[in-house]
Protein backbone atom coordinates (compact mmCIF):
# COMPACT_ATOMS: atom_id res chain seq x y z
CA UNK A 1 0.00 0.00 0.00
CA UNK A 2 1.30 3.09 -0.60
CA UNK A 3 0.68 5.15 2.51
CA UNK A 4 2.08 8.74 0.96
CA UNK A 5 -1.20 8.90 -0.91
CA UNK A 6 -3.38 8.32 2.23
CA UNK A 7 -3.86 12.05 2.73
CA UNK A 8 -3.58 11.34 6.48
CA UNK A 9 -2.16 14.70 8.52
CA UNK A 10 1.31 14.69 8.78
CA UNK A 11 1.26 17.02 11.68
CA UNK A 12 -0.85 16.41 15.01
CA UNK A 13 -4.13 18.13 15.14
CA UNK A 14 -7.05 18.04 17.40
CA UNK A 15 -9.88 15.75 16.75
CA UNK A 16 -13.15 15.50 18.46
CA UNK A 17 -14.10 12.73 21.04
CA UNK A 18 -17.34 12.41 20.11
CA UNK A 19 -16.94 11.59 16.35
CA UNK A 20 -14.15 8.89 17.58
CA UNK A 21 -16.48 6.95 19.98
CA UNK A 22 -19.42 7.14 17.70
CA UNK A 23 -17.76 4.59 15.29
CA UNK A 24 -17.09 2.05 17.36
CA UNK A 25 -19.34 3.46 20.65
CA UNK A 26 -16.73 3.17 23.30
CA UNK A 27 -14.20 5.84 22.85
CA UNK A 28 -11.63 3.05 24.42
CA UNK A 29 -12.54 0.40 21.80
CA UNK A 30 -12.11 3.15 18.92
CA UNK A 31 -8.07 3.96 20.36
CA UNK A 32 -7.58 0.49 20.88
CA UNK A 33 -8.67 -0.07 17.60
CA UNK A 34 -6.43 2.88 16.49
CA UNK A 35 -3.66 1.69 18.47
CA UNK A 36 -3.61 -1.97 17.08
CA UNK A 37 -3.63 -0.79 13.54
CA UNK A 38 -1.03 1.89 14.07
CA UNK A 39 1.22 -1.11 15.12
CA UNK A 40 0.26 -2.96 11.75
CA UNK A 41 1.03 -0.05 9.28
CA UNK A 42 4.12 0.87 11.11
CA UNK A 43 5.17 -2.93 11.52
CA UNK A 44 4.71 -3.43 7.54
CA UNK A 45 7.00 0.17 6.62
CA UNK A 46 9.59 -0.83 9.30
CA UNK A 47 9.52 -4.30 7.22
CA UNK A 48 9.48 -3.03 3.81
CA UNK A 49 12.58 -0.25 5.10
CA UNK A 50 14.51 -3.10 6.18
CA UNK A 51 14.13 -4.71 2.60
CA UNK A 52 15.18 -1.65 1.13
CA UNK A 53 18.01 -0.68 3.14
CA UNK A 54 19.59 -4.58 2.59
CA UNK A 55 20.49 -3.28 -0.53
CA UNK A 56 23.03 -0.85 0.77
CA UNK A 57 24.37 -3.21 3.24
CA UNK A 58 28.16 -3.62 2.81
CA UNK A 59 29.63 -6.61 3.72
CA UNK A 60 33.12 -6.21 4.60
CA UNK A 61 34.23 -4.82 7.75
CA UNK A 62 36.13 -1.58 7.13
CA UNK A 63 34.96 0.81 10.34
CA UNK A 64 38.00 3.61 9.24
CA UNK A 65 35.69 4.03 6.05
CA UNK A 66 32.04 6.07 5.86
CA UNK A 67 30.45 5.91 2.81
CA UNK A 68 28.08 8.83 2.09
CA UNK A 69 25.53 6.93 -0.34
CA UNK A 70 22.59 9.62 -1.97
CA UNK A 71 20.22 6.58 -2.71
CA UNK A 72 20.44 5.41 0.78
CA UNK A 73 19.54 8.84 2.08
CA UNK A 74 16.93 9.10 -0.58
CA UNK A 75 14.99 6.32 0.35
CA UNK A 76 15.41 7.33 4.59
CA UNK A 77 14.04 10.73 3.84
CA UNK A 78 11.66 9.22 1.86
CA UNK A 79 10.00 7.75 5.07
CA UNK A 80 10.53 10.52 7.27
CA UNK A 81 8.03 12.42 4.83
CA UNK A 82 5.39 10.06 5.56
CA UNK A 83 2.42 10.22 8.05
CA UNK A 84 3.09 8.69 10.93
CA UNK A 85 1.43 5.14 11.52
CA UNK A 86 -1.36 6.78 13.81
CA UNK A 87 -2.11 9.14 11.48
CA UNK A 88 -2.98 6.54 8.75
CA UNK A 89 -4.74 4.36 11.18
CA UNK A 90 -7.20 7.31 12.37
CA UNK A 91 -7.89 8.15 8.75
CA UNK A 92 -8.77 4.79 8.23
CA UNK A 93 -11.10 4.07 11.10
CA UNK A 94 -12.73 7.08 10.40
CA UNK A 95 -13.42 6.70 6.42
CA UNK A 96 -14.35 3.07 7.85
CA UNK A 97 -11.62 0.96 6.25
CA UNK A 98 -10.78 -0.90 8.87
CA UNK A 99 -12.37 -4.11 9.52
CA UNK A 100 -13.11 -4.31 13.61
CA UNK A 101 -13.61 -7.65 14.69
CA UNK A 102 -15.31 -8.25 18.12
CA UNK A 103 -15.04 -10.64 20.74
CA UNK A 104 -18.66 -10.10 22.66
CA UNK A 105 -20.05 -11.51 19.05
CA UNK A 106 -18.04 -14.61 18.98
CA UNK A 107 -18.69 -15.67 22.41
CA UNK A 108 -22.26 -15.23 22.00
CA UNK A 109 -22.21 -17.37 18.94
CA UNK A 110 -20.70 -20.04 20.70
CA UNK A 111 -22.59 -20.00 23.65
CA UNK A 112 -25.76 -20.26 21.05
CA UNK A 113 -24.13 -23.32 19.17
CA UNK A 114 -23.28 -25.28 22.82
CA UNK A 115 -26.87 -24.67 23.43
Amino acid sequence: MDYKKTGAEKSTITRDVIEIAEKTGNIYHSLSVISKRSKQINRELKDELVVKLEEFATNNEQLEEVFENTEQIAVSKYYEQLPKSHSIAFKELMEDEIFIKSRDVESSDSENKDA
